[in-house]
């Protein structure tokens, strides 16, 4: 971590949110539960997420019971490619209930060799989650971020925008923050500038500046505006 912090903590604000939030790691998720994760996650808000995740894990995973409590775990690739459509709408999913689908098809049938990520590059990589239904750019890096080892990934939101742009914006033209900053959703080349910047500035671990930038800004932030 202090490695990490020195070659990416490179100005005063990105040194304040880790003093701010110093020992924060990113979590090393399941590939196959991350990857549907964030294909649900598209336009959600967090408590929507959880809600359909639970839901998901209730109706195809598995029953265990630890402590005295009743869990349930998340459903593999087999469960899910069999469910239909309308079975996954049932559980809050809805148009990603096409996506979640399709993808788990292609993991259960082989298709697409989700574990052997790991080995390529950032960029390799990247374009093939991209060919997975339901998963464009942002839900490609956080993949890579959380669950593949891609430290360099820099998924950008609206808050890590609002970051780029109001600290970091001497790096782009007024043109370029006068568009984006009027954009409701990121355009695919605003989205592609921000990311290159993000992985280029802070380097090879530049997903770890995005997630103390990303906590410290919304922590900034009026309730409100969350």
């Amino acid at each position: 971590m202090e490695e990490i912090r020195e070659l990416t903590a490179k100005d005063e604000y990105a040194r304040t949110a880790y003093k701010q939030f110093w020992g924060t790691r990113i979590i090393r998720q399941d590939p196959w539960e991350c990857l549907i994760s964030y294909i649900c996650a598209t336009y959600k808000s967090i408590a929507a997420i959880k809600h359909m995740l639970n839901n998901i894990s209730k109706k195809f995973g598995d029953k265990t019971i630890f402590g005295g409590s009743e869990y349930y775990t998340f459903p593999s690739p087999k469960r899910l490619s069999k469910a239909t459509i309308a079975e996954l709408r049932t559980s809050g999913l809805g148009y990603r209930a096409k996506y979640v689908s399709e993808t788990s098809k292609k993991i259960q049938e082989r298709t697409f060799d989700l574990q052997g990520l790991k080995a390529l590059q950032y960029e390799p990589a990247k374009k093939e989650l991209i060919t997975l239904p339901g998963v464009g750019p942002k839900v490609a890096d956080c993949i890579l971020l959380f669950s593949q080892d891609k430290f360099e990934a820099f998924p950008v939101d609206v808050w890590i925008k609002r970051i780029v742009l109001g600290h970091y914006g001497n790096h782009f033209s007024k043109a370029f923050i006068e568009k984006t900053s009027g954009e409701g959703s990121l355009s695919p080349k605003s989205y592609e500038m921000i990311n290159a910047f993000g992985r280029e500035y802070f380097g090879k671990y530049a997903g770890y500046a995005q997630e103390y930038l990303f906590h410290y800004e919304r922590t900034l932030q009026p309730k409100s505006q969350k």
